[in-house]
């Protein structure tokens, strides 16, 4: 049952449903435009700050001959320039939905997240790269004073600015803010090696920078396949979250007339998107007047404590007044369940007059759901060789 599609013609604009949309478009749109200006701003001062950053190290490089001091300048760059590009995602993401994207644009921010990510990558690969050459073809670096002071006031602006950007990118649930507060860590223990090696050749000639850029560029790497694994989880679908589904149960089943939740599926249509269907077991005796009042008041109640929008809310019927049914129902239970790979059975329901059984069956990955429903169907066949059965298998999904 699609509890959101308004079927009733006489029903007026200022209903409790209409205005229950009104408010979830409001508030959505306001939540829209407050991540957006946190994005913006949080991305324009990693801008400012990572453009002196490239400045100052540039001409520190250049005049000490270091490279690891010029990698940390192009790896500047390119945190400048991935602040830019979650910019432009986040504008494209809070463009209004239209007839092509009815759901929004919201998932365009994962595609800037994904070239974050492949940002970091390429800085880690350069860094590597550039590292093994000056490993083969050393060159004595000549620091000044002036320009350790700069690298350690460079090491106390990227700790700052990678968790202002953690911080920031958490409370706008914005993965590519995280990922560039992540890479902006990252920096800082660069920028604190290359002190560290530049302290090191000032007092003993032993210069390591190559080594240590080396092995910085690894974690580098490491870092950015992470994020780009965790970014292409978000754009191919990805199981919902585990907390989220049960509060959403939770609060549906305070309500006395729902027995149970399930099928929760959550479709993600980018940060703070989030749109679900489910199914709820309620008893045979309620008509559909009560059953159209009670999704309705439980739409409400689970975008208000959650903000995920229940885009439908199917219905399964239990039996309530007929013990037969119910003993049908156990022994059911009984079959089914004996099989590790069958998770649960939901939806049951026995018609004793026109002697048909149907249910569901959540199945793990573990078993081909087809085999698997073919000799459930056979066992429960053999038991109540006069029924029909009605077997609809489910994927673990939440």
């Amino acid at each position: 049952m699609n509890s959101n599609t308004n079927n009733n013609p006489n029903e007026k604009n200022g209903s409790p449903n209409k205005s229950m949309e009104k408010n979830n478009s409001s508030d959505l749109a306001n939540m829209a435009e407050d991540r957006e200006k946190v994005i913006v701003r949080t991305s324009i001062i990693g801008i400012g700050a990572n453009v002196l950053l490239v400045a100052f190290k540039a001409v520190i490089g250049i005049l000490s001959h270091s490279i690891a001091v010029t990698l940390d300048a192009v790896n500047n760059l390119s945190d400048a320039l991935s602040s830019v590009i979650t910019i432009i995602g986040s504008k494209v993401a809070s463009r209004r939905p239209d007839k092509k994207h009815p759901l929004g644009h919201g998932r365009a921010e994962y595609l800037s997240a994904l070239i974050v990510a492949s940002i970091v990558l390429y800085a880690g690969f350069t860094s590597l790269y550039e590292s093994v050459k000056k490993i083969i073809s050393p060159e004595t670096p000549d620091y000044s004073v002036v320009s350790l002071v700069i690298i350690a006031v460079a090491v106390a602006v990227k700790v700052i600015l990678g968790r202002y950007f953690i911080s920031q990118g958490k409370k706008a649930h914005s993965g590519a803010l995280e990922a560039s507060g992540a890479d902006a860590s990252f920096d800082a223990v660069l920028s604190l090696s290359v002190l560290a090696c530049a302290i090191l050749f000032k007092f003993t000639g032993i210069s390591l920078e190559a080594f240590v850029g080396a092995v910085i560029s690894v974690f580098i790497i490491k870092s950015g396949f992470e994020m780009m694994s965790e970014t292409l989880d978000d754009i191919l679908g990805k199981r919902a979250d585990e907390d989220t589904v049960r509060q959403i149960k939770e609060l549906l089943v305070e309500e006395p007339e729902i027995r149970g939740v399930y099928d929760v599926f959550v479709n993600n249509y980018g940060p703070g998107r989030d749109y679900a269907s489910l199914h709820v077991e309620l008893p045979d005796t309620m008509d559909v007047e009560q059953v159209d009042v009670l999704t309705r008041k439980v739409q409400r109640k689970v975008f208000a404590e959650t903000g995920v929008i229940l885009t439908s809310v199917g219905v399964y019927s239990y039996n309530t007044r007929n013990e037969e049914a119910a003993k049908i129902r156990n022994r059911v239970m009984h079959l089914v369940l004996s099989h590790e790979w069958a998770l649960q059975v939901h939806g049951f329901y026995a018609d004793t007059e026109k002697k048909v059984i149907r249910f569901d069956v959540v199945m793990s990955f573990d078993v081909d759901p087809k085999e698997a429903c073919d000799q459930i169907h056979q066992e429960v066949q053999k038991e109540f060789p006069e029924y029909t059965l009605r077997i609809v298998r489910d994927l673990d999904i939440s």
